[in-house]
């Protein structure tokens, strides 16, 4: 996907954000984010658009000292539903005013302003999730686009210590582990080694990793978030368990 369609479905992935939340109770908790209700998880997601367009417009090329930002919260909690479409039509005018392949420093790998947006979408995208799941109802998240998100979410993986400080802990004597599609031929090969760990640029290496994870696209991308149990019978593990425990226990995001 390019940056053009990651902005298209930041706006596509929060109008139906909206529409899941708007008449719900706001009070409803969110087990997928422990602690959370409905209105706490409207809440963070427009307040990352916000944030982010506030990067954005500014261009930054270094990490920001300070996250205050008028959010320009409403008043009442229930509210919150058209404050997120607000929020989400803010970014869309700073996608739009902004020359999304320009360079700008990001905490992930891509140095370029389009990494924002890219990963606007995708913490729109599960907080979507979490909202349908929180009300009962199964998600539905595109293939290609599920796809994307497991590539970004493997991806910046191991710049995320900062404060996801357990991927400090992904580490082995050069240890694999495959994530593969049974809904295409996407797959992503992970390497631990004795100093880190990273996404291996080929992960079509036919060498066969020391474990794998097979499944569709979009339960593999909400599996990485940790709003699936990979012993589901949605996926097929292969391999070492031990080493998927490890991975599992030290990649949350």
């Amino acid at each position: 996907m390019n940056p053009a369609q990651h902005s298209a479905a930041v706006a596509a992935e929060t109008a139906g954000f909206v529409t899941v939340v708007k008449g719900a109770d706001l009070s409803t908790p969110v087990p997928s984010c422990p602690g959370w209700t409905l209105a706490d998880l409207t809440r963070h997601t427009g307040s990352v658009h916000r944030w982010f367009s506030v990067l954005l417009r500014r261009r930054i090329q270094q990490p920001p000292t300070s996250r205050e930002v008028d959010l320009h919260l409403p008043e009442q909690p229930g509210d919150f539903p058209d404050w997120l479409a607000e929020s989400a039509a803010e970014s869309a005018e700073v996608f739009a005013g902004t020359d999304l392949d320009a360079p700008m420093w990001a905490w992930g790998l891509d140095q370029h302003a389009r990494f924002w947006v890219r990963r606007m979408l995708f913490e729109t995208l599960v907080h979507r999730a979490d909202a349908e799941l929180a009300l009962g109802l199964v998600p539905h998240i595109d293939r290609v686009l599920a796809a994307d998100g497991v590539d970004e979410f493997l991806t910046n993986l191991p710049f995320a210590s900062f404060f996801a400080p357990q991927t400090a802990e992904l580490r082995g004597p050069d240890r694999s582990i495959r994530f593969s599609c049974t809904d295409g031929d996407d797959t992503w090969l992970i390497r631990l080694r004795p100093d880190g760990f990273g996404l291996v640029a080929d992960g079509t290496d036919p060498g066969a990793a020391d474990a794998t994870i097979r499944g569709t696209a979009a339960d593999l991308l909400l599996l990485l978030y940790g709003r699936m149990d990979r012993e589901s019978d949605a996926f097929q593990l292969l391999g070492d368990r031990d080493l998927l425990a490890h991975w599992f226990t030290h990649s949350a995001f």
